[in-house]
């Protein structure tokens, strides 16, 4: 290969940038591909530019890791080892092929907040760093005004330096609600309660495989220090019921949950409160890695102990195979980086070079399996939505309808459900509606396996083919 290997880097959160760090520190030309505007993710999300943030630290943590993240990326991109394409939104990758073996990648991407034309962007290998997506369960209410996901309150407080409302309720269950609850709070809203369906037995039956993480436990405790000093209390075992309003959230039905996990009876309690944060988990983001026909394992991209995929020359790295936190990505994205970058120069990568990340990587794993073992989702939530709970708020299909559809029609399955009800067929492509649909059908979630990532306009779908330019090397946009 006479000129550097190029790879594509889809996704600028943790992973993705040390996976870019790592690639173009050793000669390969890094396109570091990225919705946002600016680099980071929904970990290091940035307060956008015109907003003029005195002090964005304020609203994170692991502050010093960013710095250094931010610091390489600028003096790779000053030297041209890096090109960052920032608001390019993903919606296809293409393997090209000569009949034999992959000889390269197209990555399609849609350009800005508009997103009606698309460039193409070539490369020699690709590495899928896309993240996370939020895991909702329905209730009867979700969709009023002022109910919101737990990380979208998040992310309007790091970018856009803006409160969801003045009182809030942050419900669901995950480490995540704690940055949530005391972020809010320090930001100057009055958090009612912290509702968490959890069972804090369940935390202390997987302590010691928890205390092999101190620092992990020490940030826990921290959160603690932080809902004692603004007074937020924390409702362990319970579960939101319901939200009530008229034109928009008003208060939300919490009740305690037994050991079966269902409400008990006589514990039920209204908050009142203009904003209901609430989330399940993460799911990892597997689109393109299922349009390019990567294996998943369960819910995760599968890959090895180099963050390969199955399918040759795709790496993949962070949430996107397995949810850990912004740790496990940071050492799977510099993993992936260095394998990456020896074998796009066709030779045998040392790992002796990445062993102190990989015992990062098996530590956290391990860390991060126990944690997911305390903090899963609430069981029997099914029974408590009413025929008329809306399930899909794109399609407005009900908890009734899917009921109908399996019940009435033989639905046996996640698809066979969406083409009876159309749940899943709207704006999201059934992101935010399937794991409520699948779990009130008593199917399994299966992956979708879309060639396409995202809406596209057709007037692009429809558009000639673009002529081949040097690997890298954006197309004009059409």
């Amino acid at each position: 290969m006479t000129e550097r290997p190029v790879l594509a880097v889809i996704g600028a959160g943790p992973a993705g940038l040390a996976a870019a760090l790592a690639a173009a520190a050793r000669r390969v030309h890094v396109v570091l591909v990225d919705s946002a505007a600016e680099p980071g993710g929904q970990f290091y999300r940035q307060p956008a530019r015109r907003l003029g943030a005195r002090r964005p630290q304020a609203l994170h943590h692991q502050w010093r890791t960013w710095e250094r993240l931010s610091e390489g990326l600028v003096a790779h991109l000053a030297a041209g080892r890096v090109t960052h394409l920032s608001d390019h939104h993903v919606w296809c990758v293409e393997r090209e092929s000569d009949g034999r073996k992959t000889t390269g990648f197209t990555v399609h991407a849609l350009l800005g907040p508009e997103q009606e034309r698309s460039v193409a962007v070539r490369a020699d290998g690709v590495l899928l760093a896309t993240g996370a997506y939020e895991k909702v369960l329905p209730f009867p209410g979700g969709t009023l005004p002022g109910v919101v996901t737990a990380g979208g309150a998040q992310a309007m407080l790091k970018g856009g330096l803006a409160l969801p409302g003045r009182t809030a309720v942050v419900a669901g269950t995950g480490p995540l609600l704690l940055p949530v609850a005391t972020g809010l709070a320090a930001a100057g809203a009055r958090v009612t309660a912290l509702v968490e369906s959890a069972d804090p037995r369940d935390v202390a039956r997987r302590a010691r495989g928890l205390a092999a993480q101190p620092a992990k436990l020490t940030e826990a405790a921290g959160y603690a220090v932080r809902l004692a000093r603004h007074r937020i209390p924390v409702m362990a075992r319970h579960t939101v019921l319901e939200a009530h309003g008229r034109d928009r959230l008003e208060s939300v039905a919490v009740a305690a949950l037994d050991t079966e996990g269902r409400a008990v009876p006589g514990t039920e309690r209204r908050l009142t409160c203009d904003t209901l944060a609430v989330g399940h988990g993460l799911l990892p983001h597997t689109d393109l890695a299922e349009g390019l026909g990567c294996r998943l394992d369960g819910p995760a991209v599968q890959v090895d102990e180099e963050q390969r995929t199955d399918v040759p020359g795709v790496w993949a790295a962070g949430e996107t195979t397995g949810i850990g936190g912004a740790g496990l990505s940071l050492a799977e994205g510099h993993i992936a980086g260095r394998s990456a970058a020896a074998h796009l120069y066709g030779t045998a990568p040392d790992p002796g070079e990445w062993a102190a990340a990989a015992r990062s990587r098996t530590r956290l794993r391990a860390f991060f399996a126990e944690l997911d073992g305390a903090y899963a989702a609430p069981v029997r939530w099914t029974e408590r939505l009413t025929d008329a709970t809306v399930v899909c708020r794109c399609e407005e299909v009900t908890a009734g309808a899917v009921r109908e559809a399996v019940g009435a029609l033989g639905a046996g399955d996640l698809r066979t459900v969406k083409l009876l009800t159309r749940a899943g067929m709207g704006w999201c492509q059934g992101r935010m509606c399937e794991p409520g649909v699948a779990g009130i059908a008593d199917c399994e979630l299966t992956p979708g396996r879309r060639l396409l990532a995202r809406p596209v306009p057709l007037g692009v779908l429809a558009a000639p083919p673009e002529p081949r330019r040097r690997p890298g090397e954006p197309t004009s946009p059409r």
